[in-house]
């Protein structure tokens, strides 16, 4: 007869017991309840990262708007270029854009 080490004998012993607990209806709960609540923490986490990057790219636009304010005065003075207005006023725009579609999805998700 051969000889079973201990380390094998607790092996076997622990792969039964998983296979006991698995087929439990306590551990189906709790695996059920611990899926809900990562979604529903991932959820959040989404949501949270859209409305702080909405932020950043509001206070880029912001920053954008005061540049293009600033091209604009130098244009009509006479010291800049239209090039430059156009520049400041598109990044002012695209950026205000990113900014307020991002709030736009969040409102979506928190609307779910």
């Amino acid at each position: 007869m051969a000889n079973v080490s201990t380390a094998r004998k607790l092996g076997i012993a622990a792969r039964i017991a998983g296979q006991q607990v698995k087929g439990s209806r306590t551990f189906g709960a709790v695996m059920s309840g611990a899926r809900a609540t990562l979604k529903h923490f991932a959820g959040i986490a989404h949501q949270l990262w859209l409305e702080i990057t909405g932020f950043a790219f509001l206070v880029f636009a912001a920053a954008g708007g005061f540049a293009t304010y600033r091209e604009y005065n130098s244009f009509h003075a006479g010291k800049g270029t239209s090039s430059h207005l156009a520049l400041a006023a598109g990044f002012t725009l695209v950026f205000g854009w990113f900014g307020l579609s991002s709030f736009w999805r969040a409102k979506a998700r928190s609307r779910r």
